[in-house]
């Protein structure tokens, strides 16, 4: 079974020492986020990802989101951040909004879905983020099994992967609620999943850019 580590008001340093060692070496780590809990493996292990990609099962070619402590950590991740999507992580960051850009082509092609793209958000667990900024970004998928409800708590994941699973950073009950809003900023600002941020309201930072979202 998956070993479990609390996570408390801040992370310690031994919980980052042992999250760390753990990615360093392929492994998987069950993460709280704000609203369920995630998958979490370094999107630049190949081997990781592979094994992610098998934990979760049949999932088609969806790409895997990601998961930032802040906006420096988008430069390993894409190379160009468009003047919009700047507006919209200083309006929504951290929180429940993922921004779809251009990925590195180094990426893998598991990580991009083969699409050329990469989701990306800040979470709103000031925690997590302080994790994030010790050991790198990280994937944000749910941690769940395809067809299996989101994990909102360690419990749950050790339910349904904590055979698979190497490490659980429990940080309680995760807020739960409604996903993240997943946003497409090129070749045209799109939402490709509607979440906690309400179209009225990016419609709303983006008109001080003189900007439109297109129609679904």
């Amino acid at each position: 079974m998956a070993t479990v580590l609390q996570l408390h008001s801040t992370p310690s340093s031994q919980l980052i020492h042992q999250v760390a060692h753990c990615l360093q070496e392929g492994g998987i780590v069950a993460v709280p986020t704000d609203s369920f809990y995630a998958l979490a493996v370094s999107p630049f292990n190949q081997i990781a990802l592979e094994r992610l990609m098998h934990m979760k099962g049949e999932r088609g070619h969806k790409p895997f989101p990601v998961l930032v402590g802040d906006s420096s950590q988008l430069d390993q991740l894409t190379e160009d951040i468009p003047d919009v999507a700047r507006t919209l992580m200083e309006a929504f960051w951290p929180g429940l909004l993922t921004l779809v850009l251009q990925a590195r082509s180094t990426l893998s092609p598991i990580l991009t879905g083969g699409q050329g793209t990469i989701g990306v958000r800040q979470p709103n667990d000031l925690r997590v983020c302080e994790l994030l900024k010790h050991i790198g970004s990280l994937t944000g998928t749910s941690a769940n099994r395809s067809g299996q409800p989101p994990a909102q708590s360690a419990g749950d994941v050790t339910e349904q992967l904590g055979s698979v699973v190497d490490l659980i950073v429990d940080g309680g009950l995760a807020p739960g609620g409604r996903p993240s809003t997943v946003l497409q900023i090129e070749p045209e600002l799109r939402i490709i999943r509607q979440g906690a941020i309400s179209r009225g309201r990016l419609q709303q930072v983006l008109a001080t850019e003189s900007t439109q979202l297109s129609e679904e």
